[in-house]
């Protein structure tokens, strides 16, 4: 792992630790009655990984309430949403047709002030729109190893999306439906703190995609975009050393940051199908079950997402 994800050094760990509200003498305390609280849920897993528990909490600052709330839908959506939680095996032919034409590695090394860098790009020009929600999956399979994989944890998140061979023939083959599905994950399931959104080589579509986009997400984050004319602009944002060399960086090789994810992925294969059945179980949900329909429903106006 620590050539996938180099860790934050001491002293970062100090300035991410105040970012994160972590407190070294009470964090244990709190993992704990995290523990205790998961075994009391009858419709969630009695145990589970402490380390990515441990994320949680570092994701929700500490509170011990958002920290629940997140537990719940990251393991209702194992059960509401199929289609980006099962098979999640890379040597399968359609994930497969995905590698070949997508990256998305979250990048070795940290910012200056502890964030996480992802870069997420298509490498051909010319190819057939695949199918989006397995994309998802594996962007979620990635977040799903980062939760071990952030020992110490990082002060957020910063991700780059190239946008250089968007086209309108791509943009028309996604659904409303699967984008809410997953912006609904990734924003309510997982203990993402969303800095920055950083879009280059920027074409008159992305306004579009963009806009598109705008209802899924609470304002905090729409301020949060950047679109850039060129790459210097981005370098006031994210320092050249930790790029790599296609965005003007001396970090190394997309491809082979990316190479490295994909082993990863497939070294985790047994992992993820030990998954599948670690979900919240509504039959046992005291109270209402959850309803799917108000979770993704997409009629009257979008739910306003909640996210840090």
């Amino acid at each position: 792992m620590s050539a996938l994800l180099v860790q934050p050094s001491p002293e970062l760990q100090i300035h991410i630790r105040k970012e994160l509200n972590e407190d070294v003498n009470t964090r244990d305390s709190d993992l704990q009655a995290i523990k205790e609280w998961l075994q009391k849920q009858p419709h969630l897993p009695d145990t589970w990984d402490e380390q990515r528990i441990m994320t949680f909490l570092r994701g929700c600052k500490f509170s011990l309430e958002k920290c629940k709330r997140k537990l719940d839908m990251y393991f209702t959506m194992r059960a509401a949403i199929p289609e980006f939680f099962t098979n999640r095996d890379i040597s399968r032919p359609e994930l497969q047709e995905i590698v070949k034409i997508a990256q998305g590695p979250p990048l070795p090394g940290l910012t200056p002030d502890g964030k996480r860098v992802t870069i997420m790009r298509a490498t051909l020009k010319d190819f057939e729109t695949p199918n989006i929600a397995d994309a998802m999956k594996i962007a979620l399979m990635i977040g799903d190893v980062r939760l071990a994989a952030e020992e110490v944890g990082v002060a957020g998140d910063v991700f780059i999306l190239d946008a250089s061979v968007a086209s309108m023939n791509h943009f028309t083959k996604i659904t409303p439906t699967v984008v809410k599905k997953f912006l609904v994950c990734v924003q309510e399931a997982y203990p993402v703190k969303l800095k920055e959104v950083h879009v280059v080589n920027a074409s008159a579509i992305v306004d579009t995609i963009i806009n598109w986009v705008k209802p899924f997400i609470k304002e905090k984050i729409r301020n949060r975009i950047h679109i850039h004319q060129d790459l210097e602009s981005l370098y006031k944002f994210v320092p050249k050393d930790i790029l790599p060399e296609e965005y003007g960086g001396s970090a190394g090789k997309m491809a082979d940051f990316n190479d490295q994810w994909m082993k990863t992925l497939a070294e985790y294969t047994p992992w993820f199908k030990e998954q599948e059945n670690i979900k919240a179980d509504e039959s046992k949900r005291p109270g209402k079950p959850t309803n799917y329909e108000d979770l993704f429903g997409l009629d009257g106006s979008f739910r306003q997402l909640t996210i840090d």
